[in-house]
């Protein structure tokens, strides 16, 4: 059984940003929240690799790449989210979350719950916007080659 590209890269991008806030825990700059943000890169990274192989593979329909790219996205979003309940419950539960929650977006004290609800959103609206940023550019590209 062969597992389709969007399983594939939305693990690369999962491994890519577990292994980046573990690096960030493991140096001490967990609490910096601006470091953070640069896990948007391992989003583009996958999204563009399934493109890519879209395109290696003949499939030059913006559609079709489109939704692939949305699935490949959210793949690693959903991955992420789990990943992240999984570790806080390893590190202490909701008091793990309320150390998290003083410096990232969320004010008072969420559950892990609310915590991965609000992450969930966030992730899948940067989904949209990495993936149609990679449409444009890929098919700005195609389109004047």
């Amino acid at each position: 059984m062969k597992v389709s590209k969007e399983i594939v890269n939305g693990a690369v991008i999962f491994s890519g940003i577990a292994a980046y806030f573990m690096l960030m825990n493991v140096l001490g700059y967990a609490d910096i929240f601006y470091l953070r943000l640069f896990n948007v890169i391992f989003v583009f990274y996958g999204v563009n690799r399934t493109i890519e192989m879209n395109l290696n593979e003949g499939k030059r329909k913006f559609i079709q790449n489109a939704t692939s790219a949305m699935i490949t996205s959210v793949i690693g979003v959903v991955l992420s989210v789990i990943g992240l309940i999984v570790y806080s419950y390893l590190q202490g539960g909701d008091a793990y979350v309320h150390s998290l929650s003083k410096t990232f977006l969320f004010g008072g004290n969420p559950s892990i719950e609310a915590y991965s609800i609000c992450l969930l959103f966030e992730g899948i609206a940067s989904s949209v916007i990495v993936t149609m940023l990679l449409m444009m550019f890929w098919n700005n590209r195609l389109t004047t080659d």
